[in-house]
């Protein structure tokens, strides 16, 4: 098999119905398959997969979470590529020809994602294919390519911080990124392997960052690909200003950044973290959200502890 595409779902009926469809339909070939992990949902999931007949069906005994359990289904697979996919993703018409060629040919890149623009869902009605004639924002989550600054903070190319621009061609190179976005995530199945599959604990939230740091210290290559276009619906499990997310997104970074930055570094961008995140509590509080304030101190205790715990 050449390329196995991962669908994880938990409870997740009604974007199976919305969004699958597309899935099924542009990716077609002979040596892909569609495969639809089912994280132990508890409403009719596995009835509405029912009406997929050509998707293969992995069923886990309870909600492992995004990291676990997509290790888990990674367990059933054994294609040369495996693409991990949201739920809620659109994709297009030959979506994978240009990804899967192009690491054909660059053996160095172990990840790639397309590029993600932002697919909003229509107050009534069957969700439509996006009007190619338009045009898009980029999508919060992945954009045109995930990068890492000097401080440890997640960035993409066509999104800073909350500021998301509208994809209008200025990012259609290929290029060299930090990370990669879980949402459509094209890796080599070895080498996702080898490097220990998404780490559990971070049970949802970063850990694709994580995984894609460790791809490149082991020597591999990651890249956009432009050229590929997928749509995401986005926050579809936690709101952006749900406080878990919150929490979820600053203790899962602390995390990453004390597992992968070199030492003679680590000491003054956590120091610098110190000031900066008890600032975004701050915020938050003039904000009006103490909740999402409580989140970040929490997260930060939970951050030191030796060993990571859900």
């Amino acid at each position: 098999m050449k390329c196995s595409v991962v669908i994880l779902n938990w409870n997740g009926e009604n974007m199976l119905r919305q969004f699958l469809p597309s899935v099924v339909q542009f990716s077609q070939a002979p040596d892909v398959e569609v495969v639809v992990a089912d994280n132990g949902s508890t409403d009719q999931s596995l009835q509405v997969l029912k009406q997929f007949p050509t998707v293969r069906t992995i069923v886990l005994d309870k909600n492992y979470g995004f990291a676990e359990g997509y290790n888990r289904a990674l367990e059933h697979l054994d294609a040369e590529y495996t693409v991990l996919l949201n739920s809620d993703i659109w994709v297009t018409a030959d979506w994978l020809t240009p990804v899967l060629r192009y690491m054909d040919t660059h053996p160095e890149v172990v990840a790639a994602q397309p590029k993600v623009r932002k697919y909003t869902l229509p107050v009534t009605g069957t969700p439509a294919a996006p009007d190619e004639t338009l045009t898009y924002p980029f999508e919060h989550s992945g954009a045109a390519g995930g990068f890492i600054s000097i401080l440890g903070y997640p960035y993409c190319r066509g999104r800073r911080f909350g500021r998301v621009e509208t994809d209008k061609g200025q990012y259609d190179s290929i290029v060299p990124i930090d990370w990669a976005s879980g949402c459509a995530l094209f890796v080599r199945t070895r080498a996702y392997k080898e490097a220990g599959g998404l780490d559990a604990a971070f049970f949802a939230h970063m850990e694709e960052i994580d995984l894609c740091w460790r791809l490149r210290r082991a020597g591999g290559l990651i890249v956009c690909i432009p050229q590929s276009v997928v749509y995401h619906v986005g926050g579809g499990a936690l709101p952006y200003n749900n406080p878990r997310k919150t929490f979820l997104n600053f203790r899962n970074n602390l995390w990453m950044l004390k597992r992968n930055l070199p030492k003679r570094r680590l000491w003054w961008v956590m120091t610098l973290r110190f000031f900066l995140d008890y600032a975004a509590a701050l915020f938050f509080l003039i904000k009006g959200q103490p909740e999402n304030a409580k989140a970040v101190v929490q997260a930060r205790a939970k951050a030191r502890h030796p060993e990571p715990e859900q």
